[in-house]
């Protein structure tokens, strides 16, 4: 019995959906040509077929009827990011948000701009 298709984003997927949410509508030969000129060269039939699932589990939509087709991204960086940052909330640290934290800040030293990022984020949250 075959798999159903999952639902999550490989790594070569993301890799793509990069592509799409960082320079908008493509083929997918353009979308091959971002990321070489990102230093993932990837073979143009790789990057098609990944071109393909995307687009059939939903995170590209078609925007032509005529060759070549064009894709640009169906669902947001925000959005898909948001929600893969929740699963691994949710499996890794088992729903704490507070772990997620002290796993991060434990990993290596703040950078003057990450403590900045973070003291804004808390002052904003504290309003």
């Amino acid at each position: 019995m075959a798999r159903p298709p999952a639902k999550d984003l490989t790594q070569r997927e993301l890799e793509v959906m990069h592509a799409f949410w960082k320079h908008g509508e493509a083929t997918p030969t353009e979308a091959r040509d971002r990321l070489a000129a990102a230093g993932l060269d990837r073979a143009y039939t790789t990057v098609a077929t990944l071109v393909r699932i995307l687009h059939e589990k939903g995170f590209l939509r078609q925007t032509n009827t005529e060759r070549p087709f064009r894709y640009e991204a169906a669902r947001s960086y925000e959005e898909v990011s948001g929600r893969l940052l929740s699963d691994v909330v949710r499996r890794v640290f088992r729903g704490s948000r507070e772990q997620l934290l002290v796993r991060l800040v434990e990993q290596r030293v703040l950078t003057a701009k990450e403590r900045a990022v973070l003291e804004d984020i808390l002052k904003e949250q504290s309003r």
